[in-house]
């Protein structure tokens, strides 16, 4: 199978703090990859070095078979990015932006109006960017990012604090341009976004992947791990392993009066994560 994406022992470090550790993973051709991880764990600086924006500091890092430390003018018409900065013109309107875009990649406005009527927003592309809702903003920076017909589509975090209609329908656009052929890269720290999402996905804790896999055959490995999820009076929540010294700690929980209500809990990415990090990932925001 042809991969789109292949790294190898990817490094990269800003002053003293190591934010990407021995990176290497690869993706297949119409893939939907999925890289999880906190707030500071290298997410945003790894699509930043996969579309050439920065350089590693050590490895190797291919896409369409090129080096990217050689990232040309011919491989960015082949890309298409959401980023944490989407890049939009807030007073000019939502085709103005796209105009802008297909000067640059050659593009008919025939091809405008059809990535238009791809996000709806056909009927609103005179409205200035400053005027329209959160929600059909991000489907602009959307049908910008895919304007050229990408091979490779990258997406950083692509539906944080959007509400759950649009979130559902960025969903659907990823999943058909996948189902194109498409290969997607997108960065999140929703484990059920990813779930539902990713064919594969990647767990990246303190610069390094931790766990990588089908989030179904992670789910599947680490079923025998049963855990206990606990509620303190104080409202924070614990994870506990459902093994002797587990039952224990919560048995003492409880003769202490400490819990407000104790459930068992399906394994998902989200254990998975905790299990092995420690660390929950809903509610953080991106950094590095």
């Amino acid at each position: 199978m042809e991969h789109s994406i292949i790294t190898e022992c990817l490094c990269k470090s800003f002053g003293e703090k190591q934010v990407l550790n021995s990176i290497s993973l690869k993706v297949k051709k119409g893939e939907i990859f999925g890289l999880l991880g906190p707030s500071g764990a290298g997410k945003t600086t790894f699509l930043n070095i996969l579309t050439g924006q920065i350089q590693a500091d050590s490895g190797k890092g291919l896409i369409f078979g090129q080096n990217i430390r050689e990232f040309t003018a011919q491989m960015y018409t082949r890309i298409g990015m959401l980023l944490d900065n989407c890049g939009l013109y807030a007073r000019l309107s939502g085709y103005q932006n796209l105009k802008i875009m297909s000067i640059i990649y050659g593009l008919s406005d025939d091809e405008i109006i059809e990535v238009l009527k791809e996000v709806e927003l056909l009927a609103d592309k005179d409205k200035a960017v400053f005027r329209m809702s959160k929600g059909m903003q991000q489907r602009l920076a959307f049908a910008k990012a895919i304007l050229n017909k990408p091979e490779i589509l990258f997406l950083d975090e692509p539906t944080t604090g959007l509400d759950p209609v649009t979130t559902g329908y960025i969903h659907n656009m990823i999943k058909k341009l996948a189902e194109k052929g498409t290969t997607i890269i997108l960065t999140t720290h929703n484990m059920d976004e990813a779930a539902k999402l990713c064919d594969n996905v990647g767990m990246l804790y303190e610069g390094k992947i931790v766990e990588y896999g089908n989030p179904q055959e992670l789910c599947y490995r680490y079923r025998v791990e049963n855990l206990f999820r606990v509620i303190s009076n104080d409202d924070e929540e614990i994870y506990i392993e459902n093994n002797e010294s587990g039952r224990k700690k919560a048995a003492e929980m409880l003769v202490h009066n400490e819990i407000k209500s104790i459930h068992t809990v399906e394994t998902t990415l989200q254990t998975i994560f905790v299990k092995l990090t420690g660390k929950e990932l809903e509610n953080e925001s991106s950094s590095y």
